[in-house]
């Protein structure tokens, strides 16, 4: 409500009409919980429910279903079209073609800043729309040929986590991520996905369980108390869901940001003291080799895209022949071009025997890329997926709770 107090109001006035818009798009939080406490999927919603508040006649979506299950991008369109008949009107910016042809009632294509086109959604199709975005076929995250081993590369073994009240953030967490394989973690916003990466991370202290990791020498190390940078040391890349708050430094050039993570480690160091020159070069490389489009090494990680930040990250992630990746929604908010790029490298770093553990909201992406898929519900691994036959939707049911009693297949 802040700059619109003169509407409502502060009062219960104020929150009987934010409590009456949070209906119509799904937010699912308490008012008086503080922002900062937030999951990005909530975050999101409180965006629509501002310029709502605000009595927008015209809003401009921005990736607005980039954390939804196919039950809440439903839900979504559905208020969207309500609305639509009461005459807002909606600017719908996504790289997801199929939601785009579904929801619009016009499409225009932009690529490198020029309009390619506009289409009727009803005579094209997300193949040919993605022709027009990139020059090339829709990407497909589809993995064909399974490279998983029997050898556990992260073991995570009784985690629990709790918050300042008592109740399971963590609840047992059991898994194992092998050699050459992708294990998917599915969940709603919000049921302990992020907890359980910053868990595995060390950014979280948690109350009991264990970390282990195989780590780059190929010893055996117990990473249940010691802090970020040595998880990093032994071997785990990290691909944040929040790429701004923990994977760059908006302010500082690219050369900067590519040292991040790696303060004790070759090419950016040499001894005690960081090699500048290495760290340039290899943000070179970096450069090259993910096509992270920019005019040079020097300009600072906000003068870049969504997509070339994310792929700035994956690169310099992927360095150092890491054992383990965490990628967290590794394509969020990125286009076409970029997503199949990222797609591409991990496929890539999986085959040549790196434990991938991704957690998305993509379900497309998941279901695609993943071996093995968990369904998390409330701090819980609830139920297990086969990749192979699963659907978004059914994925959908289960991530909701709508399948799940308890732990069982998918």
């Amino acid at each position: 409500m802040l700059g619109a107090e003169a509407l409502h109001g502060i009062g219960g006035r104020a929150r009987a009409r934010i409590q009456e818009l949070a209906g119509q798009t799904g937010l699912r939080v308490d008012p008086g919980v503080l922002v900062e406490q937030l999951g990005v999927a909530d975050r999101q919603r409180v965006e629509i429910l501002k310029v709502l508040y605000r009595g927008a006649r015209i809003i401009i979506l921005d990736e607005p279903t980039a954390v939804l299950v196919p039950q809440e991008v439903d839900e979504l369109f559905d208020t969207l079209r309500g609305m639509r008949e009461q005459g807002f009107t909606f600017l719908f910016i996504s790289h997801k073609l199929d939601e785009v042809r579904a929801i619009a009632d016009s499409i225009t294509v932009i690529r490198r800043g020029t309009t390619v086109g506009t289409v009727d959604p009803k005579s094209v199709t997300s193949r040919q729309l993605a022709e027009m975005m990139v020059g090339s076929e829709l990407p497909s995250p589809e993995t064909r040929e399974s490279t998983v081993t029997d050898r556990a590369v992260l073991t995570v073994a009784g985690l629990q986590l709790r918050d300042s009240g008592g109740r399971a953030i963590l609840d047992e967490i059991d898994l194992a991520v092998h050699a050459g394989e992708i294990l998917g973690i599915a969940g709603v916003e919000g049921n302990g996905q992020t907890e359980l990466v910053e868990a595995i991370m060390g950014m979280r202290r948690t109350d009991s369980g264990s970390v282990l990791l195989v780590n780059t020498d190929g010893g055996i190390s117990d990473l249940t108390k010691v802090n970020t940078l040595h998880r990093r040391e032994a071997g785990i890349g990290y691909i944040p869901e929040d790429r701004h708050r923990h994977g760059l430094l908006l302010t500082q050039s690219l050369w900067f940001n590519r040292i991040l993570g790696f303060q004790t480690r070759r090419p950016v160091v040499n001894g005690r003291w960081l090699d500048v020159e290495g760290a340039r070069a290899d943000t070179r490389r970096i450069v090259e080799q993910f096509d992270v489009r920019t005019p040079g090494i020097e300009v600072p990680a906000a003068a870049l895209s969504g997509g070339n930040q994310q792929k700035l990250i994956v690169g310099r992630e992927l360095s150092g022949d890491p054992v383990l990746l965490i990628a967290s929604h590794p394509t969020r908010g990125v286009d076409v071009g970029a997503q199949a790029l990222i797609w591409e490298q991990i496929k890539q770093a999986r085959a040549a025997g790196l434990a991938v553990l991704l957690v998305s909201a993509d379900l497309d992406e998941l279901i695609g890329l993943s071996d093995t898929i968990k369904v998390m519900l409330r701090g819980r691994l609830v139920a297990d997926a086969d990749p192979a036959t699963v659907t978004p939707e059914e994925l959908g049911s289960a991530m909701t709770g709508a399948t799940t009693g308890g732990e069982e297949e998918v």
